[in-house]
């Protein structure tokens, strides 16, 4: 029964973010950026490019090459 308490603190460790990297919910917004073929920009998205999201809690921005129609 004791490694129960102890399974569970470990994974509480584990899911707490660390300062300064986002921890796990920025690192799943860089990967379903990467899915959609963007690129994680830190101030601003290129001219020929469309922001289609964030890849962190900070404010960097998900962009990708625009689409020609």
């Amino acid at each position: 029964m004791r490694i129960h308490y102890l399974l569970f603190a470990l994974l509480f460790l584990f899911l707490l973010p660390v300062p300064g990297n986002g921890g796990i919910i920025s690192g799943l917004r860089k990967y379903y950026c990467k899915i959609r073929s963007g690129r994680c920009a830190l101030i601003g998205c290129l001219p020929k490019e469309e922001e289609i999201g964030h890849c962190s809690l900070t404010g960097r921005k998900c962009c990708r090459r625009k689409k020609n129609h």
